[in-house]
């Protein structure tokens, strides 16, 4: 290995392992806050490349049936549970019942009527995040809302059983071929013996952009805080009067974000099908245990260095490259069970 190599992988390493990390940060954000480990984060970032795709194909996208039937089983829920409070919804909660039901019809409309293909790369993009990131609330309002004070076991049975059926969605919805999207930019920049990829560029910022924007969240807005509270303490954030309703869908709308997000950075790069987001949704997962599901900075770094370690094993010993990367988990998982003791589900 000369420098050369060295200094493409390790580009190649720290470009997959900045989407790691913005998984990780969602994984561990949506934990934190519901309980919920959500293996489905991977299907945002499949949905949200093969939309991306079928776009750029000038092909009307068929997921926006999906969030049809999402979009009305959730306000039908929601309609059974005013009648059975026997409680007349407020004009404000009219409203949003039917913005709910009217939204993806919209959405429907447009997308057989605009010249899909024709549209700039940015506006395509903003199709693909209004089709795919309501269905992170949706989600959880459907699946997630009705069960939230089960226990840890329950909550991670449902997510499994969300994740096999997206999977199922997705086959049905994009079939079993694969796709690829336009690159932001094809402009390679040479640094002496470094050939620096702009996509590359694009991967980073962004999700340097998107972490930010997170701490910014978190750190300077009224919401942000009551996401902090809710995820310190659920018990309390109760009653100071935070909604654990909203919490979870806030959670579950930021999560989908980041994976729509991650998806549509990395489909210039990598080929991805309908079952590709589980893979690298789960080297994010393994980013996410480094950091416990506690600490935000230590599940990034454990992101990053989840995408140092793929590509130098891709070059040292591809055929197990997989193999070393979840392997990772088990070092860090027998180091945190001798440091700490049994700690109570609440805790």
């Amino acid at each position: 290995m000369n420098l050369q190599i060295a200094a493409l992988l390790g580009q190649d390493g720290v470009t997959n392992g900045a989407v790691y990390a913005l998984l990780a940060l969602s994984i561990l954000l949506v934990f934190t806050v519901t309980r919920v480990l959500l293996i489905p984060q991977g299907e945002f970032v499949a949905f949200g490349a093969l939309t991306l795709a079928g776009l750029q194909a000038g092909q009307p996208s068929k997921v926006v049936w999906v969030l049809l039937g999402l979009c009305w089983a959730a306000a039908a829920m929601d309609a059974v549970d005013f009648w059975r409070e026997r409680q007349r919804p407020t004009r404000r909660e009219w409203l949003a019942l039917l913005a709910q039901l009217a939204y993806p019809l919209v959405l429907a409309g447009l997308l057989h009527s605009l010249p899909l293909a024709e549209l700039g790369q940015v506006l395509q993009i903003v199709l693909t995040l209004a089709l795919l990131v309501p269905m992170g609330p949706l989600f959880y309002r459907i699946v997630f809302q009705p069960i939230a004070d089960k226990p840890a076991l329950v909550l991670l049975i449902a997510s499994i059983a969300l994740h096999v059926s997206t999977v199922g969605v997705g086959l049905l919805v994009f079939g079993p071929d694969g796709a690829r999207t336009t690159p932001f930019s094809e402009t390679i920049f040479e640094l002496g013996v470094i050939r620096l990829k702009s996509q590359t560029l694009w991967v980073l910022a962004v999700s340097a952009l998107l972490i930010v924007a997170l701490f910014a969240l978190f750190e300077r807005t009224l919401y942000g805080k009551a996401l902090r509270a809710a995820a310190m303490n659920r018990t309390g954030a109760r009653l100071m009067g935070i909604s654990p309703v909203f919490a979870g869908k806030a959670t579950f709308a930021l999560a989908a974000l980041i994976g729509v997000m991650s998806g549509v950075l990395i489909a210039p790069i990598t080929t991805l099908y309908y079952d590709s987001g589980f893979l690298i949704s789960l080297k994010g997962f393994v980013g996410s245990i480094i950091g416990g599901l506690v600490s935000y900075p230590v599940a990034a770094g454990g992101a990053l260095l989840v995408g140092l370690i793929e590509a130098f094993s891709a070059f040292w010993a591809s055929t197990y490259k997989e193999v070393i990367v979840f392997t990772l988990i088990i070092p860090v998982l027998l180091w945190r069970s001798l440091r700490q003791h049994h700690v109570e589900e609440e805790e």
